[in-house]
């Protein structure tokens, strides 16, 4: 792992802050890659076929809102999809270019192959962490996501 702290930011919260975003950096970067090789769904396409899953057929207006995305960068990651048969797009009858989207059966197969790879991942390089270690990083990082929620810079 790389390290961008120096001894004058040590144990301070930029310290702390950068060797995080690293160490995140690095882990997504693991875990997309063995999502793909082993399922063959990378992290963003597991993403998209998680909002479907949980929450139905949606437009891909409605996806590319649940997403964060833009609505270009959702369409390349549908037509991606949509030739491995992971979904489907079915225009509207009555504009042909509002399209809703919904998972099959074979993408359903897919997500759960890529979610079960993922948790090997973090399996592995969590595991090793004692229960009440991983209670302790689960409360500080609890704590890191309240200040992001509460923050307003964006």
């Amino acid at each position: 792992m790389e390290h961008y702290e120096t001894t004058a930011t040590a144990g301070t919260p930029e310290g702390v802050g950068l060797t995080f975003l690293t160490l995140a950096h690095s882990l997504r970067e693991r875990v997309d890659r063995h999502m793909t090789a082993t399922a063959g769904l990378s992290l963003s396409r597991t993403k998209v076929l998680q909002v479907l899953a949980g929450q139905g057929p949606l437009h891909q207006a409605e996806l590319a809102t649940a997403l964060g995305q833009a609505p270009r960068s959702v369409t390349q990651i549908l037509e991606g999809l949509e030739r491995l048969g992971l979904v489907t797009r079915t225009g509207h009858p009555e504009d042909r270019r509002r399209k809703t989207v919904e998972l099959t059966d074979a993408g359903r197969t897919t997500l759960a192959a890529a979610e079960e790879a993922g948790r090997r991942v973090l399996r592995r390089f969590f595991g090793s962490l004692a229960p009440q270690e991983l209670t302790d990083l689960d409360a500080l990082l609890a704590l890191v996501a309240n200040g992001l929620a509460d923050d307003g810079t964006g």
